[in-house]
């Protein structure tokens, strides 16, 4: 019987904050300020990254920035696997995304199918000027045209491993590890 391994802490606490250090500095430097910036987490690790990038910018800027919650649960393309009853959580954007800059927040960019979602869904709620990405991990292995704008850290990994984000307080940690299978 195969069992879910721990293999290896790849970002711990430290590392985690600055990272997205790094990535609110970049996002500031990109858009050239905040003017009309939305950053919106998807649910559920995106959140508290979305919530932590908010945080540091305002830090910086000394101003307020709008952070949204998506919920892209009924968006997949593999709802019908998911189960008969999916859990359907609110999707939160407090502003009217209309030529705004969105920046979708997440924590593990892997096949890109979540982000499709997410892109679907924020396009239903209106029409921003520009949409980007930001993301903790990207772990490789696109099955679609997707690549992140904001990186915290790359990470090659085999198909088989589980790149493994632990955010408080969803989670009793701060930190990134891979699991990989026993055998």
């Amino acid at each position: 019987m195969s069992t879910l391994i721990e293999k290896t802490v790849i970002m711990d606490e430290q590392a985690i904050r600055r990272a997205l250090i790094r990535i609110a500095h970049e996002i500031i430097e990109n858009n050239k300020g905040i003017e009309d910036l939305v950053l919106v987490g998807i649910r559920t690790r995106g959140v508290p990254l979305a919530e932590r990038l908010a945080a540091e910018i305002e830090r910086i800027e000394g101003r307020c920035l709008t952070v949204g919650l998506l919920d892209i649960t009924l968006y997949r393309d593999d709802l019908s696997t998911l189960s008969y009853q999916p859990v359907v959580h609110q999707t939160q954007i407090p502003v009217d995304i209309n030529g705004k800059i969105v920046v979708l927040v997440d924590d593990v960019l892997y096949t890109g199918r979540t982000v499709r979602a997410a892109l679907d869904a924020v396009i239903d709620l209106g029409r921003p000027k520009v949409i980007q990405l930001a993301v903790l991990v990207d772990r490789g292995h696109r099955e679609l045209p997707i690549r992140a704008d904001y990186v915290g850290k790359n990470v090659p990994t085999s198909s088989k491993e589980i790149v493994g984000v632990q955010l408080m307080p969803v989670d009793q940690a701060d930190r990134v590890v891979i699991k990989g299978i026993s055998e």
